[in-house]
Parts: C-alpha cells; structure tokens; sequence
C-alpha cells in the first residue's frame, strides 16, 4: 500500500487524485494533505481520509479549520510554507503528489526529494525554476520524478522499453485554448472571463490563463528539457485542438509512438500513482470512429509570444526560466484582476526578461534571487501597463 501526501488537494489535480484513492483503498493510504484557502473543501477530505497531517498556507484559515475540526479529527493542523514542508517529508509518506499552484510548489518537492519521497509531480514551476538542482537531487537520493501532466505522462509511456540514445524528438500537442482562431487584433479585448473557457480540460484558473497564452506549453517544453534529458532542439510543438493525442515521441528510425486517450486528467494521474502498471479509472473508452478528424499544426509564435518566450527563456538557461516564471505569475495575477490586458502578459514577461542579467543556479537560494528580483521587476512594467491603460 501506497502512503500519500497530496499537496494541492483542494485543486482540480488534487481533488482528481483522492477520486484515484477512493476507488481503490487497497492501495492507497492518505497520511497528508496541503491545501490554499478552501478549507471547506478540506475539512470534507479530512472527514473522509482521516491524515495524520493537514497544512494550510494561511495561518489565520488553519485556526479557523482546527476550531471546526474540534475533536472529532487527531488530524494535525499546520500553516504556512513550513507547514507544507512538514507535510510533504512526513516519515509516514513513501509518496509525495504536489500540485500546488506556482512557484510556491518548489519548496516542499525539493523538500520531500531530500527526504526520499517518490515524487508525483505536478507543479511544473519546480522543474521550470530549479530543473538541474532537482534532476541533480533525485538522482543523488535515489528518487523516482513521475510527471502528473498529460503531456509528459505520454512521452513517459512513449518512452516505455526503447534506449533513450535512439530518441530523436518528442513533440507536445497543446490545445491551443479558447482563442486559437480568434485574430490577433481581437486578443486585446478579451476579458479573464473568455480566457478561463477553455474548451477541453477542467482546470485551476491560473493554469488556463497559461493555456490560453500558451505559456502553459512553454512550461513544459522547459519541463520536459529536464524530465528527459532534452536539448531545446529535440522539443516540439505542435496545436491539436482535439486533445486526443497526448504527446509524441519519435525516434531515428523514423517511428513514432503516441500516447491517446480521452481529455481526463484522471489517467496521467493514475499512472503516476500506480507506475508502471495501468488501472482502472471506470473512464468511457476512447473511441476514434466518434473523435473522426485529428488535425495538427504549427503553433503562431507571433500570436502567442508566450510560447516563444519560453523556449527563448530555456536556450539561454541559468536563471532566465525563473524568471520568465515569476513574471508571469504576477502578470496573469494582474490580468485575473482587470489590472492590465491579455496581450500586456507576454509584453510585460518580455520586458522583464530583457532587463535581466542571467547568472548561473547552483542553489535554492540562487534560484529564488532571480524570482524575487523578477517579481519586482515584473510589478514595476505591470503598473506601467496599467497607468498606460487608465490614460
């Protein structure tokens, strides 16, 4: 039996995670969770999985669920980054499934990684900011890193029982969000709300914004550089809207293998969980004669910068994706809050990245340097972008 930690168990990979446990208790054991601000959510998922340890990021949200828990829950209550740091290396854990939002997830996974934890990852910030520490740190503990997002979970099963040497490409397919056809010109009116529709995947709201600019591609694209053993130049794009085709590996021969299935976030989580063994999800079957065109193509890097900007961001390496991350934070924060427009995100991420001055990331410490000095930086061209709105 598995014992996990779920960071994020309030969130749409987190909520999808504890269904994976429910529907099969011989195999699972919940002993942590970690959560954000729904505590409503969380108090119903302590009544049901009984953890040893819940942390809450805000302090004054933990008081108030320790005082509904009472005593009818042992369920240990902590806040804070500390509190998820608890969480994620408890001893009773031998798996740690993070899925915070953002770059508040690299803390408790370094973290649960230095403890010896096998990693279901996620948060994707935490191989964007800190992808060689982290390789690095795996392999010195011994730690398997199993990616939880669709994309990565089909290379990781393309890649099943072929030598890694013979690998030529993998290509990501991406959606391409709810304004894939919309002109350019368009983009700039476009409200969160029309943003946060997307038109295939149920998701946390920063993460569509993501998948709406195509930054979310861009993640992975730094994300599967490290997962793999990439070079940016192996690493392909390509728009399939139908979200069908979950990612591509091809190899020197010419072969390409491809992972289907239905747009679920329940199987690329599954099999994180149970790898290497595929089990039951009671998800319907895919059925190819129904889905009938599957198209792809190229995606427009003049339309969507976003996309362009994170391979620009994972050629120059060291400190440049941390900081293409942090910016982007605050400009998608900004945008979820009518603070600036669609289009100002990659303008304000761009400028950011202009204004910096790469240095190499041999540390934690270094890589939360280029972060903060980002999200500074990136405020101060959001104000601008806002008072440039105002007049």
């Amino acid at each position: 039996m598995k014992r996990l930690t779920v960071l994020g168990s309030t969130g749409s990979i987190g909520v999808n995670a504890l269904k994976v446990v429910e529907a099969h208790p011989e195999a699972y054991r919940i002993v942590g969770l970690g959560a954000g601000s729904n505590i409503d959510l969380l108090e119903d998922q302590i009544d049901r999985f009984q953890p040893s340890v819940v942390a809450v990021r805000d302090t004054r949200l933990a008081g108030t669920l320790k005082a509904r828990l009472g005593g009818r829950a042992k369920t240990k209550v902590l806040s804070g980054m500390e509190g998820l740091v608890y969480a994620a290396t408890l001893d009773q854990a031998d798996t740690v499934l993070t899925a915070v939002t953002g770059s508040a997830g690299l803390a408790p996974t370094y973290a649960a990684i230095q403890a010896g934890k096998e990693i279901a990852l996620a948060n994707k910030e935490t191989m964007v900011m800190a992808g060689p520490l982290v390789m690095e740190e795996a392999r010195k503990r011994q730690v398997s890193i199993l990616p939880v997002d669709s994309e990565h979970s089909a290379i990781l099963q393309s890649l099943q029982g072929h030598p890694r040497e013979d690998v030529k490409r993998v290509i990501l397919t991406a959606s391409g969000g709810p304004f894939l056809d919309l002109p350019i010109e368009a983009l700039a009116s476009v409200t969160p709300e029309q943003a946060l529709k997307h038109p295939n995947w149920n998701m946390g709201r920063k993460i569509t914004i993501d998948s709406a600019t195509l930054m979310n591609k861009g993640l992975e694209v730094i994300e599967a550089k490290w997962l793999f053993g990439l070079s940016v130049d192996q690493i392909w794009v390509l728009v399939h809207p139908q979200s069908i085709v979950h990612s591509m590996v091809e190899y020197k021969d010419g072969s390409v293998l491809a992972q289907l299935g239905v747009p679920d976030m329940m199987t690329p989580i599954s099999y994180a969980l149970s790898y290497p063994h595929h089990v039951e999800t009671h998800l319907p079957s895919l059925k190819l004669e129904e889905v009938g065109t599957l198209t792809f193509a190229r995606p427009d890097l003049g339309k969507f910068k976003c996309l362009d900007l994170a391979f620009e961001a994972a050629r120059i390496g060291g400190s440049m994706p941390a900081v293409l991350n942090a910016a982007n934070e605050e400009a998608v924060d900004l945008f979820l809050n009518r603070g600036i427009g669609f289009l100002d995100i990659p303008a304000v991420i761009g400028k950011t990245m202009e204004s910096h001055r790469p240095f190499p990331v041999d540390s934690i410490e270094k890589v939360m340097e280029a972060d903060g000095w980002a999200r500074e930086t990136a405020r101060k061209f959001c104000r601008d972008f806002k008072n440039r709105g105002k007049r």
